[in-house]
C-alpha cells in the first residue's frame, strides 16, 4: 500500500476477487468447464459486488466476452 495515500487500504477492498473484472458462470449451476454447450450468465465487478449483466449462449461465448476487457486495456 501507498503511505501517502489515503485511500489506499479503501482501493484495495474496492479490488475484485482475485483480479477478476468480469466472470461467467453456468446459468444453471454446477462445474464452469462442463456441459460447454449450456448458456452462460454474465457478471462485471461494480466496485463493490458483482452484477449480471447479460447472458451468453454457450462457454466459448461467454469466454470470448470475458476475454475481451483484456484485449481493450492492452490496446491502450
Amino acid at each position: 500500500m501507498d503511505a501517502d495515500d489515503p485511500l489506499a487500504a479503501y482501493n484495495k477492498r474496492r479490488r475484485p476477487p482475485m483480479d477478476l473484472y468480469r466472470r461467467h458462470r453456468p446459468v444453471h449451476g454446477g462445474a464452469g468447464h462442463l456441459r460447454p454447450d449450456e448458456p452462460r450468465v454474465l457478471e462485471e465487478w461494480t466496485g463493490f459486488v458483482y452484477e449480471v449483466v447479460g447472458t451468453a449462449p454457450s462457454l466459448a461465448a461467454a469466454q470470448e466476452w470475458g476475454n475481451e476487457l483484456q484485449i481493450d486495456d492492452s490496446a491502450t
